[in-house]
């Protein structure tokens, strides 16, 4: 026990360097969870839009949607503005909701906002709109 002291002593950068990539580690394996949503792929976001009726929202700037494509069954909204578009959402309130982005970032801080409104089962699609083109799903650029 007092090597391990005086090894942690002597190499105090090292231990910090290894406890805040520790951190780090964790916090992208539970992060979803302790924010309170969950990160899904392009095919299980495909099941949850086609089983249980789910709304899409696209968060991305207008610009983007021309530029990357967008998911033809989704709403736009962009990020700045979702928070003025929560009385639209309200009557989705009860349905999944998944968010897409271009990378899944913003989509993160989308689904954030709507799981501190009361948004009950919201999903984050990881990798955004890069992953569903990744993963050879249409896009349409309108």
């Amino acid at each position: 026990m007092e090597e391990l002291s005086n090894f942690t002593l002597n190499n105090w950068e090292l231990v910090a360097a290894f406890l805040v990539t520790l951190g780090l580690l964790l916090f992208n394996i539970y992060g979803d969870q302790l924010r309170g949503f969950s990160s899904i792929t392009p095919e299980e976001a495909i099941r949850i839009l086609n089983k249980d009726d789910a709304l899409l929202i696209d968060v991305r700037a207008k610009d983007e949607l021309s530029k990357d494509g967008r998911i033809k069954s989704a709403s736009h909204i962009p990020l700045n503005q979702l928070k003025n578009s929560l009385n639209e959402l309200e009557k989705h309130r009860a349905a999944p909701i998944v968010v897409v982005c271009r990378s899944g970032q913003r989509s993160g801080v989308a689904c954030s906002q709507l799981k501190k409104s009361g948004f009950e089962e919201v999903y984050n699609l990881k990798g955004g709109i890069l992953s569903w083109r990744n993963a050879g799903l249409p896009l349409s650029n309108r």
